[in-house]
C-alpha cells in the first residue's frame, strides 16, 4: 500500500516512515502543501499534517478532496474540536491527534481503507483468487469451487488479511495486530491453529507458507490443482 506523508516535522516523519515501512507500506514523504498538491502519485492514502510551513493543511485537504476520493487521514498537534470538525467536513476520512503511536496510525489506515473499499470496488463483486477461491468482503463469505466454505470469524479475518497482498511476507506481529488486536499479548500459537484450519479447508486453492522466525506468506494456485 502506498502512502503519501505530508509532514514538515522531520523526527515525526522519520518515525512514521520507519514504522510504516516495517509493516510493508511504501512511503513518499513531502514537507509542504505545495509539494503534496504537485505530487503525481499514485498513492492509496494520504497522511496530512495541518501545521505546514507554506499553507494551512486544511486548504490542502480541501484541494486533495476536490481532486478525487483518495482517503485522507489528518495527523496534527491541533487537538481542538473545531479543527477536527472542520477537517472532517472538508473531506478528511479520519483525524489523529499528536502525539500518536505508529500502531495507532496503521490501525486508522486499515480502518479507513476497509470503509472506503466498497465505494471503489463494490461493483467488482467478490474478489477471486485463482480459478477456485473467492472472498466476498462485503458479506464476509468464502467460496471454493462455487461452494461456500464454513470458516470461523477469525479464520475469515486471517484469510481476508493475507489475501490483501498475495505473495507478500507478513510477520507474526503484523498478523496478530491486524487480525486479533494491537494490544494482544497472549501466545501466538492461536495463529498457527487458524493457519492450519485454512490450509485444510482451502487445500489446493492456496498455499500458506511458514517462514521460520518471521511469519507467513499466502500463495494463490493459478491452476485447478495443487496442494497446501
Amino acid at each position: 500500500m502506498r502512502v503519501l506523508l505530508v509532514e514538515d516535522d522531520e523526527p515525526v516523519a522519520e518515525s512514521l516512515r520507519r514504522g510504516l515501512k516495517r509493516y510493508g507500506f511504501e512511503v513518499e514523504w513531502v514537507t509542504t502543501g505545495a509539494a503534496a498538491l504537485a505530487h503525481s502519485g499514485p498513492y492509496d492514502v494520504v497522511l496530512l499534517d495541518l501545521g505546514l510551513p507554506d499553507t494551512d493543511g486544511l486548504d490542502v485537504c480541501k484541494a486533495l478532496r476536490a481532486r478525487g476520493d483518495v482517503p485522507i487521514i489528518v495527523i496534527s498537534a491541533r487537538s481542538d474540536e473545531t479543527d477536527r470538525v472542520v477537517g472532517l467536513e472538508l473531506g478528511a476520512d479520519d483525524y489523529v491527534s499528536k502525539p500518536f503511536g505508529v500502531r495507532e496510525v496503521i490501525a486508522r489506515i486499515r480502518a479507513v481503507m476497509r470503509r472506503v473499499q466498497p465505494r471503489t470496488e463494490a461493483a467488482a463483486g467478490p474478489d477471486r483468487y485463482g480459478p477456485r477461491l473467492t472472498v466476498d468482503r462485503k458479506a464476509a463469505r468464502v467460496h471454493l469451487d462455487g461452494v461456500e466454505v464454513a470458516v470461523a470469524p477469525k479464520e475469515y479475518d486471517l484469510l481476508s488479511f493475507l489475501t490483501e497482498e498475495p505473495g507478500a511476507l507478513m510477520s507474526r506481529e503484523q498478523i496478530m495486530e491486524a487480525v486479533w488486536d494491537a494490544n494482544w499479548f497472549g501466545p501466538t500459537k492461536t495463529l498457527d491453529v487458524h493457519v492450519a484450519a485454512l490450509r485444510r479447508k482451502l487445500a489446493g486453492a492456496i498455499t500458506i507458507e511458514a517462514v521460520r522466525g518471521v511469519g507467513f506468506r499466502l500463495l494463490v494456485h493459478e491452476d485447478s490443482g495443487g496442494s497446501a
